[in-house]
C-alpha cells in the first residue's frame, strides 16, 4: 500500500532549480497544487520522463516481475495520470485495488542532480492523501504472505494503523521501508509506536535510520533490529547490513555505472522480500536486494529494462544455487 503517484523525471545541471524552489537537496518536500503547478511549468521545458511510481509500487511492481503474486491498493483521480499509473501496473501482472479521489492523480516530480546522482523530491500528493482508513477492507489483505508499507503514508496515522491491524489479522508479514529522512523525524513517535508493535522488516537508509535512532548506520541497525525481527540499514555505494537476532551480515554493494540514485531503495526491497519469501537465509536476501539494486541506479527512473532483468534475475539464481549447495556440502 502507498501512494499511488506518476514520477516526473528531470536530469539537472546543477542545483539552480532546487534552490529557486527552496527545495533542500536529497529532501522529499510536499507541495500544493499552485507549487506544483509552478514547478512544473518550469520543469517541462528542460525534457521530462513520465514514469508511474511511488516507494511501494516500484517495490510491488519489482515482486511482481520476479513471480510473486502481488497487489497494490492505492486512490487516484479520474485522469490520464491515474490512467497511466493503473496501466502500467497491469502490464505488471498486479492486482490494483486503486480507488477513485476527488483531485488530480498525484505526481512526484524528482530532480536528479551532479555529481552523484541525488534525488530531490517535490511531491504533489493528489488523490493519493484522499485515502482513508474506512477505505480498507479485510478482504484487501487475504491471500497474501507479506504487506509492505510505505513511510511516505504516516501524514495519516490512522490509516497506517488500520492497515497493519488488518494485515496482521491476515496473517501477513510486516514491511516498512521508512522512505525519508524528513518523513521520520516528522512523525518519530508513531513510527516508533508501529515498529514495536507490527513491523516485522525495517528498511531504511543511513540518514533515515540516524533520523529514527539518533546512531551511526551500524549503531542504528543495532537498535532497529531490537524492536522488530528483521532491521536493513542501507549505505549507498557502500551496500547494505542486515540483522535479525545476533545474525549480522554487512552486504557490499553490487558493481553498477550509477547514472540515477531513482527507485534503489524500492527495488532493494524487492529483492530482499523476493529471496525471503523464498527461505533464504537473511544474507542471501540482503545479496538479492542488493544485485537488484545495482540495475535500477543504472536507467533513469524506477523502470529497469528487459536486459537488465534477465541478468538479474540469472545472477540472483546462481546465487540460490551457490546457496543451496553450500548447505548440502554441510548436510
Amino acid at each position: 500500500m502507498g501512494n499511488a503517484l506518476t514520477d516526473i523525471l528531470a536530469v539537472l545541471q546543477d542545483d539552480t532549480l532546487l534552490r529557486q524552489f527552496h527545495l533542500p537537496k536529497g529532501s522529499m518536500q510536499h507541495v500544493d497544487m499552485q507549487t506544483g503547478d509552478r514547478i512544473w511549468q518550469v520543469l517541462r521545458q528542460t525534457g521530462v520522463q513520465y514514469v508511474a511510481g511511488g516507494s511501494a509500487a516500484n517495490t510491488v511492481a519489482g515482486t511482481a516481475i520476479f513471480g510473486m503474486p502481488s497487489g497494490f491498493i492505492g486512490k487516484v483521480g479520474d485522469d490520464e495520470l491515474g490512467h497511466l499509473f493503473k496501466s502500467d501496473q497491469e502490464q505488471y501482472g498486479i492486482r490494483s485495488m486503486l480507488l477513485k479521489g476527488v483531485n488530480p492523480s498525484g505526481r512526484a516530480m524528482v530532480f536528479i542532480t551532479a555529481p552523484n546522482a541525488e534525488r530531490t523530491f517535490a511531491v504533489y500528493l493528489g488523490a493519493a492523501l484522499e485515502l482513508v482508513p474506512e477505505d480498507l477492507r479485510p478482504e484487501f489483505f487475504e491471500g497474501y504472505d507479506y504487506f509492505h508499507i510505505e513511510g511516505y503514508l504516516v501524514q495519516n496515522q490512522n490509516l497506517v494503523r488500520r492497515a497493519v491491524e488488518l494485515a496482521k489479522a491476515a496473517g501477513c508479514t510486516v514491511s516498512l521501508d521508512m522512505a525519508s529522512y524528513n518523513v521520520v523525524e516528522s512523525n518519530e513517535a508513531f513510527l516508533h509506536d508501529i515498529v514495536e508493535h507490527y513491523v516485522d522488516i525495517v528498511f531504511a537508509n543511513e540518514t533515515e535510520a540516524r533520523s529514527f535512532t539518533r546512531l551511526g548506520p551500524r549503531e542504528a541497525l543495532d537498535e532497529i533490529a531490537r524492536h522488530c525481527s528483521i532491521a536493513v540499514v542501507k549505505v549507498g555505494k557502500d551496500g547494505s547490513m542486515v540483522k535479525s537476532g545476533d545474525e549480522y551480515h554487512y552486504i557490499e554493494a553490487w558493481p553498477a555505472d550509477t547514472i540515477d540514485a531513482t527507485g534503489a531503495g524500492d527495488t532493494y526491497a524487492a529483492g530482499f522480500l523476493y529471496a525471503h519469501s523464498l527461505g533464504m537465509p537473511l544474507r542471501v536476501c540482503g545479496e538479492a536486494g542488493s544485485i537488484i539494486a545495482a540495475k535500477v541506479v543504472e536507467v533513469i527512473g524506477t523502470k529497469i529494462d528487459i536486459p537488465r532483468w534477465k541478468e538479474a534475475k540469472n545472477e540472483i539464481r546462481a546465487l540460490f544455487a551457490a546457496n543451496r549447495a553450500g548447505q548440502q556440502a554441510v548436510n
